[in-house]
């Protein structure tokens, strides 16, 4: 959708549009330093690390962020975890009992969660047998209540990116906001949708620092979009939604990108190296080709393969209850050690 079709306050739920967001003592005086006193937020005066309220804009994580992307800090959000991005997005634009979002099954779950959290309709487009998006399906899905178009690239849990020409016709001709999840970009072959924010109004991306960065204990979250979604999604979210611990952490990490990026390609190469092993286990029917830091793979019995590697102190996930993934494990790239583990329980069962 171009810039003179979208408007985003026709996309704003009604009582968003006016609503004056809370103004926390960090917002109306954010200048910390040493040499201030501050009798202002109600904090315990006796220093410990962590007696202050956290920066409720986290300016020192955003900065490092939009060193590393190329992206200016007005396009970025911070969330706790990326399931609290995805919230503030269905709080945003989506009508309670009212409007609709769409959803490419199997992916990741949470979508489903927080629709019906939200009470908004989620209308389910099947991906194809060789899960990429039935393009003219969810075209004709989508109607003036269907709001949002979630697209997880790469997809959990099938592990492969979709066309980026399937994807860029999506994102010009779905009448709403279309969403690409890019929690597993790091170990993808392609590049992300960042890159082409502005030449798209009505899309957001999110990331976050869970997988290839190896920080899921602290929960954060990213959302890249437009100034004028940012500056939305701002208003409704919690005033100390990132504490200061993960803050402090992000910061930390993110000063080491040639510690991340070493670790990243020691699992593409353990990933090709599963691939390889797990194509010679005489009961694997199919081991799907991954863009992700997984592997799908579809096996004779999934429910008696599970149980089999539980018993021998390995746990997968099992995804035969999901569409299109009848018989099919998921198997997280682990380290070196873990992976032979793997192979060697598998050849045992």
């Amino acid at each position: 959708m171009d810039r003179q079709q979208f408007q985003l306050d026709s996309f704003l739920r009604e009582n968003i549009k006016d609503l004056k967001p809370y103004s926390s003592a960090r917002d109306e005086y954010n200048e910390v330093s040493g040499d201030m006193v501050f009798l202002d937020a109600n904090e315990n005066p006796f220093q410990n690390g962590v007696n202050r309220y956290p920066d409720p804009q986290q300016y020192k994580v955003k900065s490092q962020l939009s060193k590393l992307k190329d992206i200016s800090t007005d396009n970025i959000l911070l969330g706790n975890g990326s399931d609290e991005v995805l919230d503030l997005i269905f709080r945003a634009f989506c009508e309670p009992n009212k409007d609709a979002i769409i959803t490419l099954p199997p992916t990741y779950g949470m979508y489903d969660v927080l629709a019906n959290i939200n009470a908004v309709r989620n209308i389910k487009i099947q991906l194809s047998s060789d899960f990429e998006p039935n393009y003219d399906d969810v075209l004709s899905a989508a109607n003036t209540q269907a709001k949002l178009l979630f697209l997880c690239s790469p997809n959990n849990p099938t592990a492969n990116s979709f066309k980026a020409d399937t994807i860029e016709k999506l994102i010009l001709n779905f009448k709403g906001i279309v969403i690409i999840d890019e929690a597993y970009i790091d170990f993808s072959k392609d590049e992300s949708w960042i890159r082409r924010l502005k030449e798209f109004p009505n899309l957001i991306v999110t990331q976050t620092l869970s997988k290839a960065y190896g920080m899921a204990g602290i929960r954060l979250g990213v959302c890249y979009a437009s100034t004028e979604i940012i500056s939305v999604l701002n208003r409704i979210k919690p005033p100390y939604n990132v504490n200061e611990l993960t803050q402090l952490k992000a910061l930390e990490r993110l000063s080491k990108p040639t510690a991340i990026s070493e670790e990243i390609k020691r699992i593409l190469e353990q990933r090709d190296w599963l691939i390889l092993e797990l194509k010679k286990i005489e009961f694997v029917d199919t081991v799907y080709a991954s863009d992700a830091n997984f592997i799908l793979v579809k096996v004779d019995d999934a429910d008696t393969r599970y149980t089999g590697l539980i018993q021998q102190g390995i746990v997968v996930r099992n995804r035969t209850n999901q569409p299109l993934c009848e018989n099919c494990l998921r198997f997280t790239v682990g380290t070196q050690q873990e992976n032979i583990k793997l192979i060697t329980a598998l050849t045992n069962l």
